[in-house]
């Protein structure tokens, strides 16, 4: 089984250090979630990992099986089983989600083999049947007049056809009405394995209702400094974050 271990993990954005002494452990099988106010530094984490170029990591490192990805350009570290969910997914007009996934496992294979386009096919539709989407779903371009909703949707696809190791979803919840969020959680539960680590960003306890976590991380100024199980993500939705605060000065 492998594991994905952040080590003291320092990030800035330009001169302004966000991400401060950050340490995790995620085993595949386990599904964490990180919660804690804006402007503290969890969709930084994820997208530094992800190797963003955006995020400079001054400090620390981060580990598949115990070896560093932190040298790896992004398509080398989702090679390496990293998988980001963006918050905001980009369109991508006159490319069809088909060709998209297509095109991003080709990419994976050695310089001169090819995908079989019949067995590509048959194991997107098995996937997509799995997660209840329509077939006609994957002729549409990537994300182009998508709905909130429609846009996680076809993200989980992209993530149930790439089988990576860990997934770092940031803020699947955004923008998110109850039917959609409730339709999202079915396709992540129905992901979930002991193949599979999560790590989950969220503001919200909602979306816990429907993934249950095995672990609870806040993170305030760049650090986690309280983790729990599913019991202390209720305590933040009756409290608010302003009890961590005070236990942190106290």
């Amino acid at each position: 089984m492998s594991q994905l271990e952040i080590k003291d993990l320092h990030i800035s954005i330009g001169d302004k250090p966000i991400v401060k002494g950050l340490s995790l452990t995620i085993r595949q099988g386990e599904v964490h979630a990180i919660m804690g106010p804006n402007g503290t530094g969890k969709s930084t984490l994820a997208k530094a990992i992800a190797g963003h170029p955006d995020y400079t990591i001054t400090g620390g490192d981060v580990l598949i099986e115990g070896k560093s990805i932190l040298e790896m350009e992004p398509d080398e570290r989702a090679r390496a089983g990293i998988f980001l969910a963006f918050q905001y997914p980009s369109e991508i007009p006159g490319v069809t989600i088909a060709n998209f996934i297509r095109a991003a496992l080709q990419a994976r294979m050695a310089e001169g083999e090819e995908l079989d386009a019949t067995g590509y096919y048959k194991r997107l539709y098995s996937k997509m049947d799995l997660l209840k989407i329509d077939r006609k779903f994957t002729s549409r371009a990537v994300n182009e007049g998508f709905s909130g909703g429609e846009k996680k949707r076809c993200e989980i696809l992209q993530m149930a056809m790439l089988e990576p190791a860990f997934a770092l979803m940031d803020e699947t919840d955004s923008g998110l009405d109850i039917d959609a969020l409730r339709i999202v959680a079915e396709g992540v539960n129905t992901l979930r394995g002991e193949k599979l680590g999560v790590l989950m960003i969220t503001h919200y306890q909602r979306l816990l209702n429907y993934i249950v976590p095995d672990f609870v991380h806040v993170m305030y100024d760049g650090r986690i400094v309280k983790s729990g199980d599913k019991s202390l993500a209720l305590e933040l939705e009756a409290k608010g974050y302003d009890w961590v605060k005070k236990e942190l000065v106290a």
